[in-house]
């Protein structure tokens, strides 16, 4: 399964907008007011179906990750020097990323591989593929394509 990540040209908080390979709507992400980054994913019927929010005040970035209104877990920037990565606690994945952090790879436990990210170049705004090998595993990536952006902006 592929997505196709486009964050919107004009907007005042953090909008995207997700495609299928056939260019259908799959996903529309809203960015909310609020103290760091509060990113609700709505379907293609335009129902709230997760939300990916921003810890404040930590020593490194973390995001908790909701599917409806539950709790699944959050995604932890790591400390490393050269490769950024991410773990996450809800389900063993970890993610590992180019020294440009352009292309990520989601890994589970076993070393099995989940989805790749990469990152288009020369855009007018932030647009990623994401290829996704299972596609019920397709929401929890995209969680992990809005938690990477949003730590990017607020470093940049």
């Amino acid at each position: 399964m592929r997505l196709l990540f486009k964050q919107r040209f004009f907007s005042w908080l953090d909008s995207y907008d997700i495609y299928d390979e056939n260019g259908n709507t799959v996903y529309t992400v809203e960015g909310k007011l609020s103290w760091g980054h509060c990113l609700h994913i709505l379907d293609a019927s335009g129902q709230h179906i997760g939300t990916v929010q921003e810890v404040v005040l930590t020593f490194l970035p973390k995001f908790e990750l909701y599917i409806q209104d539950s709790y699944v877990g959050c995604i932890a920037k790591e400390f490393t020097f050269f490769k950024p990565r991410y773990k996450f606690d809800c389900n063993g994945w970890q993610v590992n990323g180019e020294f440009l952090e352009w292309d990520y790879e989601i890994i589970d436990g076993a070393g099995c591989h989940i989805a790749t990210i990469s990152k288009e170049l020369f855009r007018m705004t932030d647009t990623y593929v994401i290829d996704v090998v299972r596609p019920e595993d397709g929401l929890m990536a995209l969680m992990v394509v809005l938690a990477i952006d949003a730590e990017k902006c607020s470093r940049d």
